[in-house]
């Protein structure tokens, strides 16, 4: 057996829970990564995003590298990590092979997300005859596909989640008592989608600072009063803490499905080919989401091919799901299929493609924005900018996002239209050395090189103290060497900019020194205006000038 069996007592219950069994792979984005042959199993590896590490084998985590930490502070704690980059996507389409694996010997396996997979217990422990022969047999399943997995059996989500990680088997009517003792922040376990998880996480850091540090006392607490300071999230939160599903049995009639299909002609065979028509439909079902005003609990992804063949597959959802969210997952399902990375590609090329949402319920927390539905305008654009985008491809249409940074270049990132729009870099913490207001109106795509002159033609550079070699008196275009991606700017009212300015004003330098741990040296701001009307931000090494940005 590799499942235990926890001896917790029972409690008493409002109501009797769903009886769930969690298929869960440790460090999932660390075994992807290994899958792909990016990094080697027996190395110690970290797998980051642009915020730091996001998860870590238990090679690594024995040298104290520990999920949340800096990438700097990671490689000091272990000289070997090998770094990896964060990848949802590759995440999706390596799981495939494991669900797969799974539905050989299981019916209804819900995907919650890459890592773990959720089924109804009942069922299958009918057939085999017990939950430990259950477990074992998705342990077997998943083995078959190549990984080592945990499974944790009991009543709710919240509690077979988190034994699922334990790797145990909590009887019938237990589950309050497994997860009296537990923090709330385990409570985070349960979400799917990124607003789902920020919200949980705030709440869970309010409770915390009321003194409510376990579930226990959240589920002991009077589901009024949680549902009066909390609202539906609240009330959520202390029937998992309770060992309870997620919602209260309802009973009226459920909310119909909602189905978004569309005939893919020619039948597509690549994945870019597919994606546009996945976007369009995951848009489509989304809206119609929110006209509604209701949520969905599972998200079913449809494929047929020309042969007749069909492919499926069952996304669990927690909270809203955003569009670029609900986008992502078709578009990462697809990948798996199509990239025959699940192990069973396609019999032949895609014909048909259906979204459907299932469990759907009306959303209490759902509104539309402070000043209304979005105009009948801004849905023309966007549908425009889709046409034009499956003409020129993914890239061809981009979308500027907001982000922290010290330089104009770092305080704008472009992304392709209708993908996520989150800043990688919070634009409200403080950014020490930063470019002060006004921004240059243009920023050039590619710095363009300068060089700056003093009355004598000398160029004029940065001294060990920080300060000018000279004065400042004109700026001209370096020669763009041939195959140089820079061009000649614009200025933003529509003229070239010329090729050599005479300075009239001029303020700086300030050093800005980062990543001095990659051995980065020190960058030099200076402002120039001149008396053609042009002002320019300009960056240096010391000795060479780019013109980074032109002010209005």
């Amino acid at each position: 057996m590799s499942a235990a069996v926890s001896e917790h007592v029972p409690a008493g219950r409002e109501e009797p829970a769903t009886r769930l069994a969690v298929l869960w792979v440790p460090d999932w984005p660390v075994v992807a990564a290994v899958l792909e042959g990016l990094v080697q199993a027996h190395q110690p590896i970290a797998v980051h995003d642009a915020r730091g590490v996001v998860a870590a084998s238990a090679r690594a985590r024995a040298s104290g590298v520990r999920r949340g930490q800096r990438r700097r502070a990671a490689q000091s704690l272990c000289p070997d990590l090998v770094l990896a980059p964060m990848d949802e996507g590759r995440d999706v389409s390596a799981f495939e092979a494991v669900v797969q694996a799974v539905e050989g010997d299981v019916p209804q396996v819900q995907v919650m997300r890459p890592g773990v997979v959720v089924l109804a217990a009942q069922g299958p422990r009918r057939y085999f005859g017990s939950e430990e022969a259950v477990a074992d047999t998705l342990i077997g399943a998943a083995a078959s596909a190549g990984v080592e997995a945990q499974v944790g059996v009991a009543d709710g989500q919240l509690a077979a989640l988190i034994a699922a990680r334990e790797s145990v088997l909590v009887p019938p009517g237990a589950s309050a008592a497994f997860l009296a003792g537990r923090d709330v922040r385990d409570l985070v376990h349960v979400t799917t989608t990124r607003q789902a998880r920020a919200e949980m996480t705030e709440f869970t850091g309010v409770l915390r600072r009321l003194g409510i540090t376990t579930l226990g006392a959240l589920a002991q607490m009077r589901s009024g009063q949680v549902a009066a300071r909390f609202g539906a999230l609240g009330s959520q939160a202390r029937r998992l803490a309770a060992g309870l599903d997620g919602q209260p049995p309802s009973g009226r009639r459920g909310e119909p499905d909602l189905t978004s299909a569309a005939e893919l002609d020619p039948p597509a065979q690549r994945m870019d080919t597919a994606a546009f028509a996945a976007r369009r439909l995951a848009e489509d079902l989304h809206a119609r989401m929110m006209r509604r005003g209701v949520l969905c609990g599972r998200l079913r992804v449809r494929a047929r091919t020309e042969d007749g063949a069909e492919l499926e597959r069952t996304w669990r959802i927690e909270g809203v799901l955003a569009t670029t969210e609900l986008t992502d997952r078709v578009r990462w399902q697809l990948d798996g299929w199509l990239s025959g990375r699940s192990g069973r590609p396609p019999s032949a090329a895609l014909t048909r493609l259906t979204l459907t949402a299932e469990e759907v319920s009306p959303a209490n927390t759902v509104a539309e924005g402070l000043w209304g539905r979005v105009g009948r305008g801004e849905r023309q654009a966007g549908r425009a900018a889709l046409r034009v985008q499956g003409m020129l491809g993914a890239d061809g249409v981009l979308a500027p996002v907001t982000e922290g940074g010290r330089s104009p270049r770092d305080r704008v990132r472009l992304v392709a239209w209708g993908d996520d729009v989150t800043p990688v870099r919070d634009p409200a913490q403080p950014w020490p050395g930063q470019i002060p207001q006004p921004l240059p109106a243009t920023v050039p795509a590619e710095p363009v090189p300068v060089r700056v002159l003093d009355q004598a033609g000398d160029s004029v550079g940065v001294d060990d103290r920080g300060a000018l070699s000279g004065m400042p008196a004109r700026v001209e275009m370096a020669p763009v060497r041939q195959g140089h991606p820079a061009r000649q700017a614009a200025h933003p009212s529509g003229k070239a900019m010329p090729r050599r300015l005479a300075v009239s004003r001029w303020a700086g330098p300030w050093p800005v020194h980062e990543r001095w741990w990659a051995g980065q040296g020190a960058r030099y701001y200076l402002q120039v205006a001149g008396e053609e009307g042009v002002a320019l931000l300009l960056s240096g090494d010391g000795e060479q000038w780019w013109a980074e940005g032109i002010y209005d």
